[in-house]
């Protein structure tokens, strides 16, 4: 499957730490049109390191698949894209224009791209430019300290990008400062490309309104998949019209189950300590669920902590 943009899109948000393959593949089956890599660094691909080229791989259910990546030396920018060009099932590659986080914003990556937008435009082109896959994006705030949303969408759009994703709040903003919704509506009423909404979109609701009131080509959903994988499929329910109907205990437990199996299988036996994490958001609003967290923050054996796990979510 291609994209397309035809009606709403649906897309799983890169998040660090969180979106990896396990989760990924498990979001997928609830519907998620598009899903995204986490967040790589360019130079990391550049230079080939073997964490790194890890992290490129995908599910075989992700179709389209998006690898996001950080930078802004051109050089660096393009090894990064002949090796992603390297490998099959890639569809996308976006740029993250986005990101508050010191380490990312102190090297001229992410959303201090924002505060040099010839060199956004430049990396932007250079993405096109080298490129052997079908679309290039970009993820973009509403700008850095303030807005000038409208200013950086056009350049996107001028510097050849397929189609952008905006969250709505500026780097300042961080995660915390309210969304405006408008100013995503003012990008979409400015440029002829797609527009993929984002920010605090948390519930079927406010996914229905988002794009009504913004006319985005789609919406893209970060933390609120974060232990509620099904949320894509909720969403797709309500948007179309159909009755809502939340997952049932037998449907988390086995969600729950296959996840923490696709992070070992992934990850090795490592991968049941960085589930803990998942196990945090996953019992949420369940009876007991601060013991059961406590008790899984002092397990590391994989089998033992599966065996707890599903007695938890079975009870």
């Amino acid at each position: 499957m291609t994209l397309n943009f035809s009606k709403p899109i649906f897309a799983l948000a890169p998040l660090a730490g969180f979106t990896d393959l396990p989760f990924r593949s498990v979001v997928k089956k609830f519907g998620a049109d598009l899903t995204v890599s986490e967040m790589i660094s360019s130079n990391a691909l550049a230079f080939q390191n073997r964490r790194t080229i890890k992290m490129l791989e995908k599910s075989p259910l992700e179709t389209p698949y998006s690898v996001q990546i950080a930078g802004s030396d051109q050089d660096v920018i393009k090894k990064a894209v002949e090796f992603i060009n390297s490998k099959d099932g890639i569809d996308i590659i976006d740029l993250n224009c986005g990101c508050p986080a010191p380490k990312v914003v102190n090297n001229l990556q992410g959303s201090s791209l924002l505060t040099d937008l010839p060199t956004m435009a430049k990396t932007i082109k250079s993405i096109k430019k080298y490129s052997n896959k079908e679309f290039t994006s970009v993820k973009m705030r509403l700008g850095f300290n303030s807005k000038n949303h409208i200013e950086i969408a056009k350049i996107c759009e001028d510097s050849g990008a397929d189609f952008i994703a905006v969250h709505g709040r500026t780097k300042a903003g961080k995660y915390k400062a309210e969304v405006d919704y408008e100013a995503i509506g003012e990008i979409k009423r400015a440029i002829s490309i797609p527009v993929i909404a984002n920010g605090d979109i948390t519930t079927p609701q406010k996914a229905k309104w988002v794009l009504e009131y913004t006319k985005a080509d789609g919406i893209m959903v970060g933390r609120g998949a974060i232990g509620k994988p099904w949320i894509f499929q909720l969403m797709t329910n309500y948007i179309n019209g159909n009755r809502e109907t939340e997952p049932t205990k037998e449907l988390i437990a086995k969600v729950v189950l296959e996840h923490f199996d696709q992070m070992i299988a992934h990850f090795g036996d490592y991968g049941a300590i960085i589930f803990r994490k998942h196990l945090h958001t996953y019992s949420k609003g369940y009876s007991g669920s601060s013991k059961f967290r406590d008790l899984v923050n002092r397990i590391d054996n994989v089998k033992e902590m599966r065996d707890i796990t599903k007695e938890f979510f079975l009870i």
